[in-house]
């Protein structure tokens, strides 16, 4: 009788604790007392905002002295598609006030992760975003999705073929709404539109080498919109 007790008790805890996780779906907690304790910027400081999945996230571990500058604030999430990031995007980069915000998303969307979406279903959470930015003041740069030829935890999906369309998508529009298209893919693919060994050991989340490669793009695309 005690085993079977500890057993239900057990399928209670595990419950709960997936009805927690869903009704965060999004992570609006992940970020919140970060960004109570940062504050609004301060005079004269050029605030900029990365916001994106994994590959955002995994920037300050494998170069953590770019994140070491105050004025550049990191708020990606491994896993995390458009429609989430959609979400948190008030919390996460509006109400801290910056002057640009970075947007790298999209991937994840087609691999799948929160459910089966269209390449226009993708592009135009992003417009969202980019149009939310727009609104209250903060300007917007609009990432190409880095090349991907396959993914290993959702096999079949046919990044190398739907990335560079999606890509399309967004430099459109971007064109067409004077938003400045930072294009990762060019400087990063190999001929199989994938990202090559050097540059990221599992296909799709960069090395040191492959953010060194980012780097320099980025921070000419922040200058750019702040001149």
């Amino acid at each position: 009788m005690k085993g079977i007790k500890w057993f239900i008790l057990m399928i209670f805890l595990v419950g709960t604790q997936q009805m927690i996780t869903a009704q965060d779906w999004a992570d609006l907690n992940r970020f919140k007392k970060k960004n109570m304790e940062l504050g609004l910027p301060k005079p004269g400081e050029e605030r900029i905002v990365f916001m994106g999945n994994s590959i955002t996230e995994g920037w300050t571990a494998k170069d953590p002295e770019f994140f070491d500058d105050p004025a550049l604030i990191n708020r990606g999430i491994s896993g995390q598609t458009t429609p989430q990031m959609l979400l948190r995007f008030r919390s996460d980069v509006i109400d801290l006030k910056p002057k640009v915000v970075v947007i790298l998303a999209g991937t994840n969307d087609i691999a799948g992760n929160t459910g089966r979406m269209t390449l226009e279903e993708t592009r135009d959470n992003i417009i969202s975003m980019a149009e939310l930015a727009k609104a209250n003041g903060i300007k917007v740069i609009i990432s190409s999705v880095l090349p991907a030829y396959d993914y290993s935890w959702k096999p079949g999906m046919e990044p190398n073929i739907k990335i560079p369309q999606l890509n399309a998508l967004l430099k459109d529009y971007a064109f067409k709404n004077n938003i400045l298209y930072l294009d990762y893919f060019s400087a990063m693919a190999d001929d199989r539109n994938g990202l090559p060994l050097a540059y990221a050991e599992d296909g799709v989340h960069p090395t040191k080498k492959g953010y060194d490669v980012m780097k320099p793009l980025v921070l000419n695309a922040i200058r750019q919109v702040l001149d």
